[in-house]
């Protein structure tokens, strides 16, 4: 029996798909189910010091390092099963939405927009934004010296960098991709301040004892929180219960001090799960 072309083309593409079913397409697995397999993809940053930094070694330290090899941990999967993975604030969204990584813990603030685009489980922090300057600055002493043209750095699709915007709309604002580019700017001159957490910013000073100083009081609560799939419930959950047991159990603040503590921050109270 003869098959005419259009026929043949038909099962051609039946049985492309097939093949990429049986490949792997199909419904993308939750991050319980990779955990399941002995193995996680795990967002990060890469170059905040006392937080998520890359090593020059290639090893990964920091506070948020700390919280997500706690909760893979307690999902079931060894430090050797983790992959890091830089997750830029500017694609943090994409990331999760694509499935590149199976969560993030890289100074996330939850909010709102977030929320329609994202799952959150925490809050594992409370922070709020700050300033940075050279240590020789006198004028800057908080958000409401920034007006007059001052020139101030803050990253791409961050909260802070929306929240400046909105605050103090005459300041000269440069969006970077990464806050190590704003700190070298500032450093250099081409910026007067850089702006985002408190936490984040003492790291930096910390690295540049000396050479830069956080300024102001806080002007903002920001509630960090682990990114991941909107509607992966039952990672959430677990998640949540892995932070509450790390704040109960001591090991957050243990984490706290052997990451953060060094830059001279101080301590403050665990925050409360509010299982978003």
């Amino acid at each position: 029996m003869k098959i005419n072309r259009s026929v043949r083309f038909g099962i051609g593409i039946m049985a492309i798909a097939f093949a990429a079913t049986a490949c792997g397409g199909g419904e993308e697995k939750s991050a319980s189910q990779s955990a399941a397999d002995g193995t996680l993809t795990v967002g990060i940053k890469f170059d905040q010091p006392g937080l998520g930094q890359r090593n020059p070694d290639g090893t990964f330290s920091g506070f948020d390092v700390e919280v997500a090899r706690y909760i893979a941990n307690e999902l079931g999967v060894k430090p050797e099963g983790i992959t890091f993975k830089e997750s830029p604030s500017a694609q943090r969204e994409t990331l999760i939405q694509n499935g590149e990584v199976d969560y993030i813990v890289a100074t996330y603030s939850i909010t709102d927009t977030r929320k329609e685009k994202v799952g959150f489980a925490g809050p594992y922090f409370i922070a709020g934004q700050s300033l940075l300057v050279r240590s020789d600055n006198t004028d800057i002493t908080g958000r409401d010296s920034l007006s007059g043209g001052k020139k101030l750095c803050s990253v791409t699709g961050s909260t802070p960098a929306q929240k400046v915007k909105d605050s103090v709309p005459d300041v000269q604002l440069q969006e970077f991709d990464t806050y190590s580019a704003c700190v070298e700017a500032l450093r250099n001159g081409a910026v007067d301040a850089v702006t985002t957490d408190d936490i984040i910013l003492a790291g930096f000073a910390a690295q540049y004892p000396g050479q830069l100083k956080v300024v102001g009081e806080p002007f903002t609560t920001e509630n960090y929180g682990v990114g991941l799939a909107k509607d992966d419930s039952e990672t959430r959950g677990k998640i949540n219960d892995a932070i509450e047991k790390m704040i109960s159990t001591g090991a957050w603040e243990e984490a706290f001090n052997n990451t953060v503590g060094a830059s001279g921050y101080p301590i403050p109270a665990p925050p409360t799960v509010d299982r978003y």
